[in-house]
């Protein structure tokens, strides 16, 4: 019988095991708050799930399609930082700092303050507020 596999990092930074973290929410589980959508979210970029993260996406903004598979360069993702989650009933904002890379060049951060909308008991992404 051959050895289990070792457990997979999410790649959310949670210090969880993907399949008890982010992977129950790409399998269909709401999200608990903003946060767990947005790290279920990041993750989702890294594993490039599109279809994820167009339903995860509130219709008022979401867009027809992504094409993920198709960006050039292709961006190698670092890390997700999440500096506040503020929630205020069906309404909430989450900033957050992810780092990447494209070509192996130097690493680049994309800070953002993004906005959620709780609908039928399920999160979703509205938009958000680029930081410089």
């Amino acid at each position: 019988m051959p050895a289990p596999k070792p457990a997979t990092p999410c790649p959310c930074g949670s210090q969880r095991d993907y399949d008890a973290c982010c992977g129950p929410l790409h399998r269909g589980r709401a999200a608990a708050d903003a946060e767990q959508l947005m790290r279920s979210r990041y993750s989702a970029f890294v594993l490039k799930l599109e279809d994820y993260l167009l339903a995860s996406w509130h219709k008022s903004t979401r867009p027809d399609q992504l094409r993920l598979a198709e960006q050039q360069p292709e961006p190698t993702w670092l890390g997700l930082q999440v500096r506040r989650h503020i929630s205020a009933g069906d309404q909430a904002t989450v900033e957050y700092i992810a780092r990447l890379r494209y070509d192996g060049g130097s690493a680049s951060r994309l800070h953002e303050i993004a906005h959620f909308v709780r609908e039928h008991g399920r999160w979703y992404y509205v938009d958000g507020d680029i930081q410089s």
